[in-house]
């Protein structure tokens, strides 16, 4: 069973992430500020930590800081009320792995953990596993069978994106954002033409498609 540390100094908010994750197969740690969690963190085996941003004595970006130094490849999700893009960067400066805005939607909240843990078993043995489709991180490639297709990085990190968070849409700013970062900005033309050539690519394989959800963004989903 995996154990997740839920680190938020708001109690009612704590206990139901807790219960979210209980209800879900997990075991459930808390923590009701970053020094504490430190001290957790020391003491027991943690799988996957789940920090809250504004906290006393020591706020989410400096415990992610921290977490990240000592445990390298320690899946974090930063969960806040804050929504602007310049904190969601920060975030990711700091280390963290995910990053989600309150009120949170507990679906989402799952989904985003579970697929966590699947990418932090992909940093250890650098693949996704798809059904029969094999993506390599390594190597950038997709495999099927005899089937192979070595992608340039933009689109294997968006495929493998998709594809991780398997029924999860993602808008499109979200994409552009995650997938290129703090590089210059890309424009809907760029995400098009990448969406494009995915589905070029991969239009006759069984696993999976990539599909568009008007008005919002694209979901990658798994086929039967």
């Amino acid at each position: 069973m995996f154990r997740i540390l839920v680190v938020e100094d708001d109690k009612n908010v704590r206990k139901l992430l807790c219960a979210v994750l209980k209800q879900n197969g997990f075991e459930a740690l808390q923590a009701e500020d970053g020094l504490v969690a430190l001290d957790v963190m020391h003491k027991e085996h943690v799988d996957l930590v789940v920090v809250d941003l504004m906290m006393p004595r020591m706020d989410g970006y400096q415990l992610t800081s921290l977490l990240r130094s000592s445990w390298p490849v320690l899946p974090i999700l930063m969960v806040t009320a804050k929504q602007e893009l310049k904190d969601k960067r920060q975030g990711f400066i700091a280390g963290t792995d995910d990053y989600m805005t309150k009120p949170v939607d507990k679906q989402e909240f799952v989904l985003r953990i579970r697929a966590l843990l699947r990418r932090a078993q992909v940093a250890s043995d650098h693949k996704l596993i798809v059904g029969e489709t094999v993506l390599d991180y390594d190597a950038l490639t997709v495999t099927w069978g005899q089937e192979r297709e070595q992608l340039p990085p933009k689109e294997f990190q968006l495929l493998f994106k998709l594809l991780s968070y398997p029924e999860m849409i993602f808008t499109r700013l979200q994409l552009m954002d995650e997938v290129w970062g703090m590089e210059a900005e890309p424009s809907d033309r760029t995400l098009n033409e990448h969406i494009y050539r995915l589905r070029d690519r991969f239009r006759k394989w069984p696993d999976f498609e990539i599909v568009t959800v008007r008005g919002i963004g694209y979901k990658g989903v798994k086929k039967a």
